[in-house]
């Protein structure tokens, strides 16, 4: 039996009930920090665009948009739901997988129910934990052993149409059937690559968004009647086959499943940028402090880095430290490094376009040389990073990390979340009144005591 019919089960039969406590709370977690990034990049490049572009194009009054207070057909209103989680870089991610769930699964959930109403809060954490599971499961089934980056697919695109398609099947309550012929008709769509990383296009961001979009459209036509494929993941031309030469784990796609769930290992990000510059900026934040580092007294810096970071956030170091654009500055590992010297902190301040042309910035990015691999880190869940300091006296400071803040065995709290939450609003293209953000958080953290997750969506649109 092709693995989708197993994760069509799952997602048909698994209730609230078999979620452990620990899924729950990281659950809700996820749902906070999606709030967070989806408010605060309500203002960023490509938004207001494609916000105009749907308004245009009409439809019937179905869900809205979040903050812009705009009501569309659920599958356009979703796909902008999706980009703006996605434009900070600051949404949740399964660092072994690759991949970000949250944006994909939480905006498919959000966006649909209040289109269905009614959706309970215990439904909703469900199908955002099975939608976290299986895209997950996905990104940790391909080449197991090897690093992803190097191929170029983007995974949180290629693996969130069919994902978004399992998640919507379970809120419509289709058959086991119907689901596997949601995956089918998403299958048929499924697209990601990582070329918009390397040329700094806002494509990047808007990845997830089609995927979503693709994936409820999916299973609203699988609700009409329409077949997909069935064989969807292990067929002759199924997504391993095509995509990734058959080169694949059965046991890391379905071992356990409906009893272990991926949402265990999610990470929350404390900082808005590719997680592989996470040990980065904490390697250099722990020397800053430690040593008490003033910018103006640093001579040069020196980077170490696994080989999958390389390429991806290292190199060329003419764009790393020279960013293009802010896009490229999300994905450098030298800028976070220069923002951290220069600043004391890598916020959402210093990762936007003005950020990009400051000249504090840029003179301590200047000071970075070319980067060296370590093979060691080669294999690691997340290449760690090595960052050394030289100071004009001649001092040296080095520190390495392995396992930045955020990771399972490091993670942040609720309270670190509301934190998050609350900066990230600041940055909302229309203000959130403070007695709805209270109340927002207050709905997240006792989420599986609400009666319509409608209510989350009442408290964040500003009608347009």
């Amino acid at each position: 039996m092709d693995a989708t019919y197993l994760f069509a089960q799952n997602f048909k039969n698994i209730q609230f009930e078999d979620l452990s406590a620990n899924v729950v709370e990281i659950t809700k977690l996820q749902v906070l920090d999606y709030f967070a990034v989806a408010l605060g990049g309500t203002s960023q490049a490509g938004v207001k665009e494609l916000v105009e572009l749907a308004v245009d194009w009409g439809g019937a009054p179905q869900s809205h948009i979040l903050v812009y207070g705009h009501k569309l057909p659920v599958p356009n209103a979703a796909q902008i739901n999706a980009t703006i989680a996605h434009t900070l870089d600051f949404d949740d991610v399964h660092e072994t997988a690759i991949m970000h769930p949250g944006v994909v699964a939480i905006p498919t959930a959000l966006t649909l129910a209040e289109y269905l109403g009614g959706i309970s809060g215990k439904e909703f954490i469900t199908a955002v934990a099975l939608g976290t599971d299986f895209i997950c499961r996905l990104g940790l089934a391909t080449r197991p052993g090897e690093s992803i980056i190097p191929y170029g697919w983007h995974q949180t695109s290629l693996y969130g149409y069919i994902t978004a398609a399992a998640v919507a099947g379970r809120l419509l309550g289709l058959s086991e059937e119907e689901i596997v012929n949601a995956i089918g008709i998403a299958y048929h769509q499924s697209a990601g690559n990582a070329q918009c990383v390397k040329d700094g296009a806002l494509t990047k961001r808007l990845g997830p968004g089609f995927a979503v979009k693709a994936g409820i459209t999916s299973a609203l036509m699988a609700q009409k009647g329409i077949t997909g494929a069935r064989n969807v993941l292990e067929g002759d031309a199924g997504f391993y086959k095509v995509y990734h030469d058959n080169k694949y784990s059965r046991e890391a796609l379905v071992g356990e499943l409906g009893t272990r769930f991926e949402g265990k290992d999610v990470t929350i990000k404390p900082y808005p940028c590719c997680r592989g510059i996470h040990p980065f900026v904490d390697a250099t934040l722990k020397i800053v402090k430690e040593h008490r580092v003033a910018a103006e007294n640093v001579d040069k810096i020196k980077l170490w880095c696994g080989p999958g970071t390389l390429n991806l956030l290292c190199a060329p170091i003419e764009i790393k430290t020279r960013p293009r654009n802010f896009v490229d500055s999300q994905f450098s590992a030298p800028w976070g490094v220069a923002a951290v010297i220069a600043r004391g902190r890598a916020g959402l301040d210093e990762f936007t376009p003005a950020a990009i042309q400051s000249r504090d910035l840029l003179e301590m990015a200047g000071k970075i040389g070319p980067v060296e691999v370590d093979p060691s880190f080669e294999g690691a869940e997340l290449e760690p990073g090595r960052v050394s300091i030289t100071m004009k006296d001649g001092s040296v400071y080095t520190e390495q990390v392995d396992l930045p803040l955020g990771t399972p065995t490091n993670p942040l709290t609720f309270a670190d979340c509301e934190i998050k939450f609350r900066d990230c609003i600041k940055h909302s293209v229309k203000p959130i009144p403070d007695a709805n953000a209270a109340q927002l958080v207050k709905l997240i953290q006792e989420l599986d005591m609400v009666k319509d997750v409608t209510a989350l969506v009442g408290l964040v649109v500003v009608d347009s």
